[in-house]
């Protein structure tokens, strides 16, 4: 696989770093595209590729092409739009690693079979650091085979990888480990709130946390965080809205009603409303200490 060109679509907080860890590891990352050219530039410079600047251009100088975009409508865009990576995309393969509807990653397989590519979808558990060292948390859809062939390459981006199964299974999967999460920050949120209120040292609050029921991985990752009022974003609030609103339209698509999972989504959607969208999904943590509201209101 180090023989094929790799190339980039979206090269954002994840995307650049995935790249940087490939090119670390011995690949060609040979084509590098983003909304913005400068920051294009400046990481084809990097790490000695090229930047493109039409979506066309950077289907014809790579073979296996990553894309890590926002949400369905980007990914609509990029392969649908007037100038698409659709396009002459014989014998290329896709690796799509955004969180999207799951209806979309079926679609794109569909089409790219069409046109004689291949899509698989990689659906992401992680942050920047583990994007950087190769220890993304990868869920794959797609056909076996298609996996298969890229294991290895998946493998170097990853310190567990799991075949989940046809496409758009991973993006399904990926949308309830991303609802839980966001169900575990508002909860410990208002957990900490409280503690707040009640005078009470939140650090020892955690380390009992930790020892107890009220233990997770949120604990782990967010906790100190929210104590300190440290919102450096690593997963946004409005892309924790967007997620919890794809596993709510899931449980509505199989008559599942979700309260929890509602309340969360509009806990989000309210950061994202008051211009605090770009804030690391912790932020939630604003809306409880300040008294603004919490995740039950």
């Amino acid at each position: 696989m180090k023989n094929k060109r790799i190339g980039f679509v979206g090269i954002g907080r994840m995307g650049s770093n995935m790249a940087r860890c490939l090119h670390d590891k011995g690949y060609q990352v040979a084509a590098i595209y983003d909304l913005n050219p400068q920051i294009a530039n400046e990481l084809a410079v990097e790490i000695g590729a090229s930047a493109y600047y039409t979506l066309s251009e950077l289907t014809a100088n790579a073979d296996v092409i990553f894309t890590v975009v926002s949400d369905d409508a980007a990914m609509q865009s990029i392969f649908f739009g007037e100038d698409n990576l659709f396009i002459d995309a014989s014998n290329r393969t896709f690796i799509n690693c955004a969180t999207l509807t799951p209806g979309v990653h079926s679609e794109l397989e569909k089409v790219a079979l069409q046109v004689g590519a291949n899509c698989m979808e990689a659906c992401m558990a992680s942050s920047i650091p583990q994007a950087r060292n190769g220890e993304l948390f990868l869920m794959i859809g797609g056909k076996r085979e298609l996996f298969d062939t890229h294991k290895a390459l998946l493998q170097d981006l990853s310190k567990a990888l799991h075949y989940v199964g046809e496409s758009g299974k991973a993006s399904q999967v990926k949308a309830l480990v991303n609802m839980i999460m966001n169900i575990n920050t508002a909860a410990l949120a208002e957990g900490l709130g409280i503690g707040d209120a009640l005078g009470l040292d939140l650090k020892m609050l955690c380390d009992i946390f930790s020892q107890t029921g009220a233990n997770s991985r949120v604990l782990e990752t967010d906790a100190a965080d929210m104590i300190e009022r440290d919102h450096d974003c690593y997963f946004s609030a409005e892309h924790a809205a967007k997620d919890s609103g794809i596993a709510l339209a899931i449980a509505a698509a199989n008559s599942i009603s979700a309260p929890l999972a509602k309340a969360t989504f509009e806990q989000y959607s309210k950061l994202t409303a008051m211009g605090l969208g770009e804030l690391d999904k912790s932020g939630i943590a604003e809306l409880t200490f300040k008294g603004r509201g919490s995740a039950t209101n």
